[in-house]
């Protein structure tokens, strides 16, 4: 079964969500409207929390993970991601915060304490290494990655239409 307990905490789905039956979500993840998981994806919600804003894509390979509550860090580090997201095939999101209206690129990854506000494009191949902060507005490539420019507005307007595409492809799969 794709869809597991960890400790009697069951993942939450909201309205029209797509899980593929070969994806893996366990434990404490909640899941928005219109939210999109794809085939070979592993989401594990057990040592702390996952949050998947509405119309949120998660494509092929992706792995979703957090990290534990320590007397160091009490509150560890949750994955929440924000609405209208893309996350492109093969990532790895590892307890950072990721705004709305983000594209994360074919493999990259995102690591512990990372937050990224609001209309950010990460390039594919990009490592955010621990406790970066990505201002909004600009395209981030490299490893490890930098700021590269601000984004035209044609990008801007693609971030939206890329969760948008996705929401449409899953009402496909779901015979909507």
């Amino acid at each position: 079964m794709s869809i597991r307990p960890y400790k009697n905490t069951m993942p939450t789905l909201g309205m029209r969500c797509y899980i593929d039956p070969s994806a893996v979500i366990v434990g404490d993840i909640m899941c928005g409207d219109d939210v999109s998981i794809w085939p070979l994806v592993a989401a594990r919600g057990d040592v702390n929390r996952i949050q998947i804003g509405n119309r949120t894509n998660i494509q092929d390979g992706t792995v979703l993970h957090v990290t534990r509550r320590t007397a160091n860090n009490p509150a560890g580090y949750p994955l929440v991601i924000g609405e209208d997201v893309t996350i492109g095939h093969k990532c790895m999101l590892h307890g950072c915060t990721l705004g709305n209206r983000i594209l994360v690129g074919m493999g990259a990854i995102i690591m512990d304490g990372v937050s990224v506000e609001d209309d950010v494009f990460i390039g594919a191949g990009t490592l955010v290494p621990p406790n970066k902060h990505l201002e909004s507005g600009y395209l981030y490539v490299g490893n490890p990655m930098v700021k590269k420019r601000p984004l035209n507005d044609a990008e801007r307007q693609f971030l939206a239409q890329s969760a948008e595409n996705y929401v449409l492809l899953k009402n496909d799969y779901l015979g909507d």
